[in-house]
C-alpha cells in the first residue's frame, strides 16, 4: 500500500473536526486532513471523515503511544484500511515529558511500539512519526514512511530533507493567520505558540537547534519567532510562506488555520485554497 498526501493539507485539533468539515475541505481541493491532538485509539473520527469523503486522505497528528496500546491502534488501522484502502496514514508520537507522567526512555518506547505495530501487520508505509531532533528523525526514516514535524520552520524542513535524501516523506505543520495587520496577527498567533509549546522542552530544544536564543523563547516569544512560526498576511502571502516548505524539500505541508475565538475556519480555508490555486476553490 501507499498513501498519497498531496501537496497541501489542513491540520486541526480533533475537537474542531467533523465529517461535514472534512467534506468541505475535500471540495476546496485540499488533499489531506490531519487529526490533531491525541485522538483515541478507536480512530472513530478519522473513519467518519473518510466515510463522508471520496478521495481525501486522513492522518493522525498524532496518536500518543503512552495513551493507546499499539495493538488497539493496529486493529483500528486494519478496520479503516479495509474500508478505505490507501486513504489513511497513522501518525504516532511520544508527546512530551511535561504532559505525560509515563514519559520514560521515549526512544526505546518508540522502538518497542514500532515492533508491536510490525507484529500486528501495520505496514511501514502506512505509518509516520512526529519527529524533531536528529535521533527521532532517523528513527522515523528507518521505521516509518517519514516524519510529520510540528511547530517548525522551512529551515527545519531543509535540514531534514538534507538528512533524509530523496524518498522518505517530510510533512510539516505550519500555523497561519489570514490577516495583513501584523500586530493583530501576532495577537492571535502568540497564544497558540506560547501555551503550551514554549513551555515544553522538546520544542524549546528544537527551536534552539534552529538558532533561536532563549530570549526569543521567553515571555511569549519574540516577534521574530512568532512571525517564523505563524505565517500571516494576505492569502497570497501566506500561500507563499507555505510554499517555502515545499521549496525546502517537503513533500506536503499542512496549514493550521488560527481564527479569532476559534471561529469556524471554512471562510479562511476557502481564501487560502484559492491563493494556493487549488481546483476546488477555483470552481466555487
Amino acid at each position: 500500500m501507499s498513501v498519497s498526501l498531496g501537496r497541501y493539507g489542513v491540520w486541526r485539533h480533533e475537537t474542531g473536526l467533523s465529517p461535514e468539515l472534512a467534506a468541505e475541505i475535500e471540495k476546496l481541493g485540499f488533499s489531506t486532513v490531519w487529526v490533531g491532538g491525541s485522538p483515541p485509539g478507536d480512530l472513530a473520527l478519522a473513519e467518519s471523515m473518510l466515510d463522508a469523503t471520496s478521495s481525501l486522505t486522513v492522518s493522525t497528528g498524532i496518536v500518543n503511544i503512552w495513551a493507546t496500546p499499539a495493538e488497539q491502534v493496529a486493529e483500528s488501522f486494519h478496520r479503516i484500511e479495509a474500508r478505505h484502502p490507501g486513504r489513511f496514514l497513522l501518525g504516532i508520537g511520544v508527546g512530551h515529558p511535561e504532559a505525560t507522567s509515563d514519559y520514560t526512555r521515549p526512544y526505546a518506547a518508540l522502538v518497542d511500539y514500532f515492533d508491536r505495530l510490525d507484529a500486528a501487520g501495520v505496514p511501514v508505509e502506512g505509518r509516520m512519526l512526529a519527529a524533531l531532533g536528529p535521533r527521532m528523525l532517523d528513527l522515523a526514516r528507518e521505521r516509518s514512511a517519514g516524519t510529520h514535524p510540528y511547530l517548525t520552520t522551512p529551515e527545519h524542513t531543509r535540514s531534514t530533507r538534507e538528512r533524509y535524501g530523496p524518498g522518505p516523506l517530510v510533512a510539516p505543520e505550519h500555523k497561519i493567520v489570514l490577516n495583513d495587520d501584523a500586530g493583530a496577527a501576532r495577537g492571535l498567533g502568540r497564544p497558540a505558540v506560547e501555551k503550551p509549546y514554549l513551555g515544553l522542552v522538546n520544542y524549546r530544544n528544537n527551536l534552539k537547534r534552529l538558532g533561536w536564543a532563549e530570549s526569543d523563547l521567553d515571555d511569549g516569544g519574540s516577534d521574530a519567532l512568532i512571525d517564523a512560526l505563524v505565517a500571516h498576511g494576505t492569502p497570497e502571502q501566506v500561500a507563499a510562506r507555505l510554499d517555502e516548505h515545499l521549496a525546502a524539500g517537503a513533500d506536503h505541508v499542512c496549514a493550521q488555520v488560527l481564527t479569532p475565538g476559534m471561529a469556524a475556519p471554512e471562510g479562511d480555508l476557502r481564501r487560502l485554497a484559492s491563493a494556493l490555486g487549488l481546483g476546488g476553490a477555483a470552481a466555487r
